[in-house]
């Protein structure tokens, strides 16, 4: 079980961090991160991070957003710095174990960015 928070309405420029608790499951081998969806737009990877490998990201957010993980707590976090209206969407957390193809996913969390 995921277990998505932080979402809110902030000002274009402004900073938002989302916050994930995974629970029920290992935290280890497996690749966590978050995707988003805005209106009438496909769900999409934004970013992700796994033991022992660097963190990915989707290049609109590149030098914007920052992936992290706190292992003991089981929790990963999404620190997002200079937002933009076109960060605007529903961001959901998820998790996949190396070992399956299936992803298991948080409930969302909407980030509304204001210009």
């Amino acid at each position: 079980q995921l277990q998505a928070s932080g979402g809110g309405t902030v000002q274009a420029g402004g900073s938002l961090r989302l916050s994930c608790v995974v629970s029920g499951t290992t935290f280890s081998m497996v690749t966590i991160g978050w995707y988003r969806q805005a209106p009438g737009k496909e769900r999409e990877l934004v970013a992700n991070i796994a033991n022992g490998r660097n963190p990915n990201y989707a290049d609109s957010v590149s030098g914007r957003f920052t992936i992290s993980k706190d292992n003991a707590k089981k929790m990963v976090y999404l620190q997002m710095n200079d937002l933009e209206p076109e960060d605007t969407a529903v961001y959901y957390c998820y998790l996949r174990a190396w070992s399956a193809a299936d992803k298991y996913w948080g409930q969302g969390t909407l980030v509304t960015v204001s210009s």
